[in-house]
């Protein structure tokens, strides 16, 4: 397992390399936008709603002494939940809405690793990478909500708590790594084969997801760098697995 995490994050090294040899840099502008969009987003409602959430939060607090503190304590409380939960919800809306420009990237770093034809293309369309995306991100987020609500419980007792908050961002890398898997694998694989893969593998999913979630710590250019990277490293990796595997069955023209 930690072999594999340990690859999934040496797949990053030589990926503005590869971005810049394929000319790839032009498939990443709207999945940019979409990021950016999203993350503002999820910031700005941080920053909107974290007053409205104090202010019924602070009437549980029924003396007047000390009013000021506990409402300044629930407004950087619920400011810091709505960031827990939008930036969990963010990687699945940015992956799923991403697909169709994600896939032809894939696509050609598939090729040019393969060796096939520059004009070889899938048979799925726009409509189809947009809802295999979907489905893909919405059964992930749902897996992570299930997993993350007990973890988070661990997490408030003493000592258990620091190895529940390690458990808490594997398991988000973890997810975040099996969406970028996922835009080589919908060319191979159907949906439930393209789940038992990604088990199989998990712990390349952990690594390029674990990058993916250091580089939302870093403002702005992070989150707008974030995506053609991990793609880059999760397709160069994926493709390396079916590779060895003899499962890189060729597509149709």
């Amino acid at each position: 397992m930690i072999k594999n995490i340990l690859k999934g994050i040496k797949a990053y090294a030589g990926t503005f390399k590869l971005i810049s040899k394929l000319g790839l840099w032009k498939y990443f502008g709207v999945p940019m936008l979409i990021s950016f969009l999203t993350a503002s987003s999820i910031i700005l409602a941080a920053y909107t709603f974290a007053d409205n959430f104090a202010y019924y939060t602070s009437k549980l607090w029924i003396w007047q002494w000390g009013k000021d503190t506990f409402f300044l304590i629930s407004e950087i409380l619920s400011g810091i939940i709505i960031l827990v939960l939008g930036f969990i919800l963010y990687k699945h809306i940015v992956m799923a809405l991403s697909a169709p420009f994600m896939s032809p990237v894939s696509e050609k770093i598939e090729n040019h690793l393969s060796g096939a034809p520059k004009d070889h293309h899938r048979k799925t369309s726009f409509t189809e990478q947009l809802w295999r995306g979907i489905r893909i991100n919405v059964r992930n987020l749902l897996m992570e909500i299930a997993l993350t609500i007990p973890i988070l419980l661990l997490s408030f007792i003493p000592v258990i708590g620091i190895g529940a908050s390690i458990l808490l961002f594997l398991v988000q890398a973890y997810y975040a790594g099996f969406g970028n898997m996922d835009y080589t694998l919908e060319r191979h694989f159907k949906y439930h084969e393209s789940i038992k893969f990604v088990k199989q593998h998990r712990g390349i999913a952990i690594g390029n997801g674990i990058v993916f979630m250091l580089f939302l710590l870093i403002p702005i250019i992070g989150i707008i760098l974030v995506l053609p990277l991990s793609v880059t490293a999760a397709s160069t990796e994926t493709v390396t697995l079916l590779k060895n595997q003899n499962k890189l069955v060729p597509h149709d023209l």
